[in-house]
């Protein structure tokens, strides 16, 4: 496959995954600002920490309200990470591989950025209603494109992209909790505490199934869930299980070897999570743990770019936090 053919079928996943994820952080606050007590405007700051784009916006909007949140997740095109700007890029990377995705694939992708666009351009929509379609748009484009493609070299592309961004999104939502969310430690162990806890689970569509598994909601347990159930689909052990099994199909090395530096990184990564306990991690510090795990999702995703894409000559990007990230736009 040309690099040119992967490159835009990897970002085509990976943005619609990032457009869904940012609806549903959007949507979950808009119901936790029901349940929580008058004050808590504060709670739409970490939004914007979870995208790594804290410091644009406080240039740009300067206070975090819920309008001006709202308008740069959702509907700015200068900000690179908007809902609008991602399902663009999407549509353009889809665009370039017509040949390759299937026709149901790009009248779904067309439609989701139809939709966004003709909301951004000033139609009448109530703000949950938009953000619950956006979810389902992407819920069906996801369908669509497992029912629809072969589950070849091209699938695999999808494959890797939208675990990779939904893996660094989870990290993000959890380590927005954990250190920015709560105002002071006193909070702890509240009402308010529980309430988070179970934003944080639906932030990842995660809340029936970690009842399922453990009842009730204790902040060690939704961590220990998030970062390492094997099971569901947007823990991020499962989705970085998933991704590195992707790239052992595409480079056709055999799994528990490597041939490539990403396929290093994906072995290291995995066993990392493979043999980490919960109990030590929030001894010596979430927020560190999450934090450095962060970096090595960005190291695999550039050694991605790097192993399968480099004849394209798109150089890395840096995110908030001045490390190389996976997530500049090239076409």
């Amino acid at each position: 496959m040309l690099a040119r053919v992967a490159d835009s079928i990897y970002w085509m996943s990976r943005y619609v995954e990032r457009a869904e994820n940012v609806a549903r952080f959007i949507e979950v606050n808009l119901n936790l600002m029901l349940d929580l007590p008058v004050g808590s405007a504060q709670q739409w700051q970490p939004l914007v920490a979870t995208t790594g784009d804290a410091e644009e916006f406080a240039k740009r909007y300067g206070t975090a309200t819920q309008h001006n949140v709202i308008q740069f997740l959702t509907f700015d095109p200068e900000n690179v990470n908007s809902i609008c700007s991602c399902l663009r890029a999407a549509r353009e990377n889809a665009r370039s591989v017509r040949e390759i995705i299937s026709s149901e694939m790009w009248e779904q992708l067309n439609e989701f950025y139809l939709r966004v666009n003709s909301a951004a351009a000033g139609s009448r929509t109530d703000p949950q209603d938009l953000l619950r379609s956006i979810r389902r748009s992407g819920h069906l484009f996801s369908g669509v494109t497992d029912a629809t493609m072969t589950h070849n070299e091209s699938w695999h592309f999808c494959q890797l992209g939208s675990m990779l961004e939904r893996a660094d999104k989870t990290s993000r939502i959890l380590d927005v909790k954990y250190f920015l969310l709560l105002p002071t430690a006193a909070d702890v162990g509240t009402t308010s505490d529980d309430i988070q806890w179970a934003a944080v689970l639906r932030s990842a569509s995660a809340f029936e199934m970690y009842r399922k598994c453990h009842g009730r909601i204790a902040p060690e347990r939704v961590v220990e869930f998030l970062l390492f159930e094997k099971e569901f689909p947007r823990a991020i052990q499962y989705c970085l299980m998933r991704a590195r099994a992707s790239v052992h199909a595409i480079s056709g090395t055999p799994t528990g070897i490597f041939r490539h530096p990403v396929e290093r990184l994906f072995g290291e990564l995995c066993s990392e999570l493979a043999y980490a306990r919960i109990e030590a991690i929030i001894t010596s510090g979430l927020h560190e743990y999450l934090d450095r795990l962060q970096t090595k999702i960005n190291q695999v995703g550039n050694g991605i770019a790097e192993t399968f894409f480099a004849a394209r000559g798109a150089p890395p990007v840096r995110n908030a936090k001045g490390r190389r990230a996976a997530h500049a736009f090239v076409v």
